[in-house]
């Protein structure tokens, strides 16, 4: 079967869904990377602050796949921020892969209150990107007003912007701010499980009424519907697991389609409530850590 792809504003190909691996433990994501290539994922997301690049590179390595079968993302954590630091990252990062090209290259975070770093970041990979090393680059968490920084100093528009979008938590101004500049909005945690609600406020999107009803209308699950969701509304998703069983079930989700009453019963879920931490939060004092090298 041809995977569906979305086409980004430098004319690459990304496929529709591709297999994160955040918060999986290195010793599981090797493991975890060949169930999904198994299955027909072609798209991988990793990050330097994972800490699981070497686990992605060695199931990309048993795979015997064609490099050019395979479409390879990682992200530079803000500890290695800077035009030669993050040049460097960019080294690191292709060490532990084992690959000489990254096809997507983005920056983990705005870091706001030390924006000249970023902006000295984002320039590296434009130097990438011109040089061939990486075939498109890219932001995540990156809120309007960050977008709006980044585009007064560099000249290269992010080819996606990675952040956290699920029923509960749409971000439709962010949405609607990326879709207007031509960026492809690229939802982490597209199911709301990863970091959602830690306080207990409210409960898993899994079993919420609405969705489930939808997925019991189409003979899928929760999660398949949730995933469809945002394909059909044009965003790229990366849902993770290491249970083999439901990394083939979140692949599974090109046979159907939601009406536009579903889909909008599915947007009406939003609480405007954040998972994830607050974008302006992020401090390399509070989340700086060392970065490997390869």
């Amino acid at each position: 079967m041809a995977i569906p792809t979305f086409e980004l504003n430098n004319n690459v190909l990304i496929p529709a869904v591709g297999f994160g691996v955040f918060q999986t433990p290195p010793e599981e994501t090797t493991a975890a990377v060949t169930t999904a290539l198994e299955s027909g994922y072609r798209h991988i997301d990793t990050a330097a602050a994972y800490l699981n690049e070497k686990g992605v590179g060695e199931a990309i390595r048993r795979s015997g796949l064609d490099r050019d079968e395979l479409f390879i993302e990682t992200k530079v954590w803000i500890s290695d921020y800077g035009y030669d630091a993050t040049l460097h990252a960019f080294d690191k990062a292709t060490g532990k892969l084992g690959v000489e090209q990254i096809d997507l290259l983005i920056l983990h975070q705005a870091l706001p209150g030390e924006f000249e770093l970023t902006i000295d970041a984002y320039k590296a990979l434009e130097t990438l990107l011109a040089d061939g090393k990486v075939r498109s680059i890219g932001v995540s968490n990156f809120m309007p007003e960050h977008l709006t920084r980044l585009f007064d100093a560099t000249s290269v528009i992010p080819a996606v912007n990675q952040i956290e979008v699920h029923p509960y938590f749409r971000q439709s101004a962010l949405l609607e701010a990326n879709a207007e500049h031509g960026i492809l909005s690229q939802a982490w945690s597209p199911i709301g499980g990863i970091t959602f609600y830690r306080d207990g406020s409210h409960g898993s999107t899994l079993q919420d009424p609405t969705i489930g009803t939808i997925a019991d209308t189409h003979g899928k699950t929760p999660a398949q519907v949730m995933l469809r969701w945002h394909l059909q509304q044009g965003r790229q998703v990366i849902p993770k697991s290491v249970t083999p069983s439901r990394i083939v079930e979140n692949f599974d989700i090109f046979d159907f389609d939601l009406t536009a009453d579903e889909l909008a019963a599915i947007d009406a879920l939003d609480t405007g409530v954040r998972g994830g931490p607050e974008p302006d939060v992020i401090t390399r004092e509070n989340f700086g850590r060392d970065i490997p090298e390869a």
